[in-house]
C-alpha cells in the first residue's frame, strides 16, 4: 500500500523544513519494514518567502518528496492540485495535513492504521479521547464554527477542520471534479460531497498542539469560513441560480468578495 501526502504550503519557509524531516524519518522507517509505501507531496501556493528553497533541499536528501508551486494561493487551491497530481501516480490513499505538524507523523499514521473498511479518515479535535493543546480562545471559535456546520449542512462529524485527512483513492477521484476553490471551506466541502455519493468517513481521536507562526487571521478566517459554509449551503439548494449570477457579476462590482472566497 502507498500514501501520498500532500502538504499545502503558503509562506512555510520557518516550519516546513522540521515538518519535512520528522515525517520523511517516520514514514520512512515503515517503508524499510515494508509496512507501507509513501510519498510527501509539498503544494506551493503564492509564497512570498524561501519556502520553494527549503523543501528544494530537502528534495534531494529525501528522493520520496516532490513538490508543486503555484502563483495561485489558497489551501483548497493547492490540495486540489495536490489530488490531481498524486492521482497520476500508484497512490491508493491520498491525504493532506498542515506544514506546521499540529499533527505529529505518529497521529497522521493513526488514520492510516485505522482505515479499515473505511472510504476515508479525518483527526478529530471534537472526540473525548483526543488531546488538544490550544487557546480557550480558539477552543470556542471552532465548536462555534462547527455547531454551524452541523446545523447548516447536517453533517454528523465533530470536527471538520483539523487539517490531518486520508482518503481513498477512488473516493477523490469521484468528487474531484466537482470541488469549488474555496480556501477555508474546502474541508467541508469535500467531505459533504463525498457523505452525498454515499462514502464512509470515520473520525478518529487525535493528539493535536497547536502551534505558532501560523498566517491565519483569527479576525478574518472565521468570517470567510462562515460565508464559504454558507455558499455551499445555497449550491446546493434550489437557490444556486443566484450564486450563478452572483458568480457573473464583474469583479468591480462585488461587494465582500474576498470574504466569500
Amino acid at each position: 500500500m502507498k500514501i501520498s501526502i500532500i502538504i499545502p504550503a503558503y509562506n512555510e519557509e520557518k516550519r516546513i523544513g522540521k515538518t519535512l524531516e520528522e515525517y520523511c524519518k517516520f514514514f520512512y522507517s515503515l517503508k524499510k519494514q515494508k509496512t507501507l509505501d509513501f510519498e510527501i507531496l509539498i503544494v506551493i501556493n503564492n509564497t512570498k518567502d524561501k519556502t520553494e528553497d527549503v523543501v528544494k533541499k530537502y528534495s534531494k536528501k529525501y528522493k520520496e518528496i516532490r513538490y508543486l508551486n503555484f502563483k495561485q494561493g489558497g489551501k483548497g487551491f493547492a490540495i486540489i492540485e495536490g489530488f490531481k497530481d498524486a492521482l497520476k501516480r500508484d497512490n491508493d490513499l491520498i491525504g493532506f495535513v498542515d506544514a506546521d505538524m499540529s499533527t505529529s507523523p505518529k497521529s497522521y499514521y493513526d488514520l492510516i492504521k485505522n482505515i479499515g473498511n473505511y472510504d476515508g479518515t479525518i483527526a478529530s479535535r471534537g472526540l473525548t479521547d483526543s488531546v488538544v493543546k490550544t487557546s480557550l480562545k480558539r477552543k470556542i471559535n471552532n465548536k462555534g464554527f462547527n455547531f454551524l456546520v452541523r446545523s447548516i449542512l447536517f453533517l454528523p462529524y465533530k470536527d471538520t477542520q483539523c487539517g490531518a485527512k486520508i482518503f481513498r483513492r477512488n473516493s477523490i477521484k469521484s468528487v474531484l471534479n466537482e470541488l469549488g476553490i474555496t480556501q477555508w471551506a474546502f474541508d467541508i466541502d469535500l467531505l459533504y460531497r463525498l457523505r452525498k455519493k454515499g462514502f464512509k468517513i470515520k473520525e478518529i481521536p487525535t493528539v493535536w498542539d497547536d502551534k505558532c507562526g501560523s498566517s491565519v487571521s483569527m479576525l478574518k478566517t472565521p468570517i470567510q469560513m462562515f460565508f464559504g459554509v454558507i455558499r455551499l449551503r445555497i449550491i446546493n439548494s434550489p437557490f444556486k441560480r443566484f450564486i450563478m449570477l452572483y458568480d457573473k457579476i464583474p469583479e468591480s462590482m462585488k461587494i465582500h468578495h474576498n470574504l466569500i472566497d
